[in-house]
């Protein structure tokens, strides 16, 4: 979807209501990302929520099944203190 809006004298941009419903974006929400890309020049918006679950598939791949990453960390303090 290609939205076209106007950027005010303040700079606000204001999102037209069928944008804010889809992306369940109430007043007063400060939960938005804003991703700018320099090279290519624009601007991804998405949710907290939504860039959190981006992040975690990306870093799946590297995390074997079942394992526990805060237990790791606290397995490996553990294991410093006991060296120190």
């Amino acid at each position: 979807m290609t939205i076209s809006v106007k950027v005010e004298k303040n700079g606000k941009i204001l999102l037209p209501v069928n944008i804010r419903r889809i992306l369940n974006i109430r007043e007063g929400d400060s939960d938005l990302l804003l991703r700018v890309d320099e090279v290519s020049q624009s601007v991804t918006m998405e949710t907290r929520d939504r860039a959190l679950a981006r992040i975690r598939s990306r870093l799946a791949k590297y995390i074997p099944e079942g394992t526990m990453l805060s237990e790791e960390l606290l397995a490996d303090r553990r294991r410093e203190a006991e060296r120190e």
